[in-house]
C-alpha cells in the first residue's frame, strides 16, 4: 500500500506540470458541475455531471455513471477512486459545458494535482475545484458580505481562495482546476451561486449524485 502511495503521489507531482493556471477559455455559454456520492455499503459510487445554461441556470444536460470502488480512501488520493466515473459520465454528456466546476480542490492539494485539475486535463476543459472544506493550507476568515474573500496560502504560496457567497454563512473554498485562472475562477464561483453557499452547477451535481445513490444497494 505505501509503495502504491508512493507511486500515485509521484504520478500526481509530474502530472501537475500539465496543469494551466491561467485563462484559457472561450466564451461561457454552458457550465457544468461535477460531485460524486456513495453507496451506503461503500463498495460503490455514483458520479454526476449536470449542464446548465450560464444565463439562466436552467439544466440542458445531465449523465450519471457507476462505477465499484477499486481505491482505499486516503485523502489527497481520491481523484483515484473518483476520477473514473466522473470521465464516464461525461464522455456521453451532450451538450458539452465550456467550463466545469468540481465538488473538489483543484491546485490547492498537497501536490498540486487536485480531482478538478485531473479532470481538467484528462478531459481537456476549463475547470474549476469548489470545496466546502481545506486540504491544506491556510485562510484567515474573509469579510461577513457576500464576495469577501481571504487568500488561501499553502507553503508561502497562494493555492486559492476563502470566498463568502452568502452573507454570514461559512465560506467555500476556490481553486484553479485548470485552463482557469484563480480570479476567474473567483468570479464564475460567486455568478454562479446567487442564492445559496455552494455555485448552482455543483449544486445541482450533488443533488442528481445523491439521488442516483439512492438506487444503488
Amino acid at each position: 500500500m505505501r509503495r502504491d502511495l508512493r507511486a500515485c503521489a509521484a504520478w500526481q507531482a509530474e502530472m501537475r506540470a500539465r496543469v494551466e493556471r491561467h485563462d484559457r477559455l472561450g466564451p461561457v455559454r454552458r457550465v457544468a458541475g461535477a460531485d460524486v456520492a456513495y453507496a451506503r455499503s461503500g463498495r460503490a459510487l455514483c458520479a454526476a455531471v449536470v449542464v446548465l445554461d450560464a444565463r439562466t441556470l436552467e439544466v440542458v444536460g445531465q449523465r450519471t455513471a457507476v462505477k465499484p470502488v477499486t481505491f482505499p480512501y486516503v485523502p489527497g488520493f481520491l481523484t483515484l477512486r473518483e476520477a473514473p466515473a466522473v470521465e464516464e459520465a461525461f464522455s456521453s454528456l451532450r451538450p458539452r459545458p465550456d467550463l466545469l466546476l468540481v465538488d473538489a480542490h483543484g491546485v490547492a492539494h498537497p501536490r498540486g494535482f487536485g480531482l478538478a485539475c485531473h479532470l481538467g486535463v484528462a478531459l481537456d476543459v476549463p475547470t474549476i475545484g469548489v470545496a466546502k472544506t481545506v486540504l491544506v493550507g491556510a485562510a484567515l476568515p474573509p469579510g461577513l458580505r457576500r464576495g469577501d474573500r481571504a487568500p488561501l496560502l499553502h507553503g508561502g504560496d497562494v493555492v486559492g481562495a476563502a470566498l463568502r457567497t452568502r452573507e454570514g454563512v461559512a465560506p467555500i473554498y476556490v481553486s484553479t482546476g485548470h485552463r482557469v485562472s484563480l480570479s476567474t475562477a473567483l468570479r464564475w464561483t460567486l455568478a454562479l451561486a446567487p442564492r445559496f453557499r455552494l455555485p448552482e452547477p455543483a449544486r445541482r451535481a450533488h443533488a442528481a449524485a445523491t439521488s442516483a445513490r439512492a438506487l444503488l444497494p
